[in-house]
């Protein structure tokens, strides 16, 4: 169960904007412009607030135009292999822009993985740190310091004419 989240009120706001735009382009498909502008507002309160969206809701946004990304309708979606690998590309078609995701059915986004869970971290103990006086003097090479000689008042009165 997690705990309280910090700007409720703002994550409401972003939501609620994301389900309009999906609204307006399901009800008129034509209406882009409406529906970029509430991803756009969605976009500028987000980053205003320094709130971290789900990486399921930033794919469906274009970075370019701040367009909702529907297969078929505001983007063309297509896969491809590259160097072994499967990627879906996605291409805006309002400003042509492409973003690439891979296709990897064993990749697992960090935030879905189980260490990064703030319960998980809770429930392990703290690694004690190695016991070391100075960590940073350790890697660094010893310094010869060289002595000087001792500056008499008639080299400093030949120096200064």
């Amino acid at each position: 169960m997690a705990g309280p989240v910090k700007d409720r009120e703002a994550f409401q706001r972003l939501s609620f904007l994301y389900q309009a735009a999906h609204c307006v382009l399901a009800q008129d498909p034509e209406n882009q412009a409406l529906a970029r502008f509430y991803c756009h507002t969605e976009r500028t309160i987000a980053k205003r607030l320094v709130l971290r969206q789900d990486p399921s809701v930033k794919r469906t946004l274009c970075r370019g135009c701040s367009s909702l990304l529907i297969p078929g309708l505001t983007c063309t979606q297509r896969q491809r292999r590259r160097r072994g690998q499967h990627w879906t590309v996605q291409t805006c078609l309002t400003c042509q822009r492409s973003q690439r995701f891979l296709n990897d059915p064993k990749h697992t986004l960090w935030g879905d993985r189980p260490e990064a869970q703030l319960g998980n971290q809770a429930d392990s103990k703290p690694q004690p740190l190695p016991n070391t006086a100075h960590p940073i003097a350790a890697h660094l090479p010893r310094e010869k310091v060289q002595p000087q000689a001792p500056v008499t008042g008639q080299e400093c009165n030949s120096s200064s004419r």
